[in-house]
């Protein structure tokens, strides 16, 4: 029997990106002037690079950098023109301000509020051991 091997439907992390708005992002960089002194490396490519890092179990930046480069092709979708090197993904972790990512989180918060559940699914839940 052949199985149909085309893919169909989007790549998880395009899922992902697709309920951040392109123009929080916009915003947030603004008002924090986000993207001052990165010519490189934009805080949207920026933050994919660190999602795909997440979403990908990377270890370190060494492994992210790899992956993204292994997936060049297909990430123009994504918004890369070019994978970004893996020192200048270390020096904007270590330059860019951590609130610029606090404040997007906290936006899509409120945003999605409504959508999250405030206490985990019951397969996660704390069950207690019984004593004999």
């Amino acid at each position: 029997m052949d199985k149909d091997k085309s893919f169909v439907g989007q790549p998880l992390l395009s899922q992902i990106l697709e309920v951040i708005p392109g123009s929080l992002i916009y915003k947030v960089s603004r008002k924090h002037q986000a993207n001052r002194y990165y010519k490189k490396l934009s805080l949207r490519i920026h933050l994919v690079s660190q999602l795909y890092g997440v979403f990908s179990y990377c270890n370190g930046l060494r492994e992210t950098c790899e992956g993204l480069l292994g997936c060049e092709g297909k990430l123009l979708h994504l918004g890369f023109d070019k994978t970004p090197a893996r020192s200048i993904l270390s020096d904007a972790n270590n330059n860019r301000n951590f609130i610029v990512f606090e404040t997007i989180y906290e936006e899509l918060l409120k945003q999605y509020h409504s959508f999250i559940s405030d206490s985990p699914p019951e397969r996660f839940k704390y069950k207690e051991l019984k004593s004999d």
